[in-house]
């Protein structure tokens, strides 16, 4: 029988976590958001993929795929819409930066509902902050989905305004890297353009399948360093994320961008291309 609460603690209800758990004292884990439709999740092969990834580049030995599966079987309905989190933390350890000499790793899985998006920003577009917060290089977390947010909180304070819907976050060279909770892309031409995450930011599933499926829309791809100044100037510009899956950006910082269906055609784009 399904339950209506609202997370899982390893596979289970109504569970707590120890203040020894090294993901809440030090944001030792990773995490996945993804889009759950009538009970599954979206882009399920490339999320898992993606958490396998990154719990190996820091050492965590990630969960089997059907007991992920499980746990969102047991949160969802066949007929629910909504958002899941996968958080995978290394497990508790005593006090101090060490690692454990044996972990076991915790998993949560979350259940909550799907935002509700004004229909004006996927006909109309959306208007973007230029955030003053930088992200700072880091190769050996560059891509990764971690659990250490705090740049992005941080950034996220510098605005108010409902009418902005996001930031744009460079990095400590003024290089385009992404947005606070989204990935950029640009199109100059024929070509579309995305930063490099080589130093910094975060490799989003919904990025991944952007540049895997360009090609169909007659769009050439390249993963480049990015100027603000080359991103201001380009044809046209969206950002993208697993939920509401792309958006044209009508304006950055107050300045005008060009709107030419770029956003309305990527979204069509990985609706037709999308493996649950």
């Amino acid at each position: 029988m399904m339950s209506s609460s609202s997370y899982l603690v390893n596979g289970q209800f109504n569970q707590s976590i120890s203040p020894f758990d090294r993901g809440f004292a030090y944001g030792d884990g990773v995490f996945r958001t993804l889009k759950m439709r009538n009970g599954l999740p979206e882009s399920w092969p490339q999320h898992y993929q993606k958490l396998v990834a990154d719990c190996a580049a820091i050492r965590i030995v990630c969960p089997n795929a059907d007991l992920l599966i499980d746990d969102l079987n047991k949160l969802f309905e066949p007929t629910d819409h909504g958002v899941a989190k996968i958080i995978i933390t290394r497990g508790e350890g005593a006090r101090g930066y060490s690692l454990p000499p044996i972990t076991a790793p915790l998993r949560v899985v979350t259940k909550s509902a799907m935002p509700e998006y004004p229909e004006e920003r996927f006909l109309d577009g959306v208007d973007l902050h230029l955030c003053e917060t930088r992200l700072a290089p880091q190769l050996k977390l560059a891509g990764i989905k971690h659990l250490n947010r705090l740049e992005n909180i941080i950034a996220r304070m510098e605005w108010s305004d409902p009418a902005l819907v996001d930031g744009i976050l460079l990095d400590v060279h003024d290089s385009v890297i992404e947005c606070t909770s989204a990935n950029i892309f640009a199109r100059y031409d024929r070509v579309l353009k995305t930063p490099s995450l080589h130093d910094c930011g975060v490799e989003g599933v919904t990025r991944q399948r952007i540049l895997a499926l360009a090609h169909t829309l007659s769009l050439q791809v390249t993963v480049e360093t990015i100027s603000l100044n080359q991103l201001l100037f380009a044809d046209e510009i969206i950002i993208c994320s697993s939920l509401y899956g792309a958006w044209q950006v009508r304006s950055i910082q107050g300045k005008s961008i060009p709107v030419a269906g770029l956003g309305a055609n990527i979204r069509k784009a990985l609706e037709v291309h999308q493996v649950t």
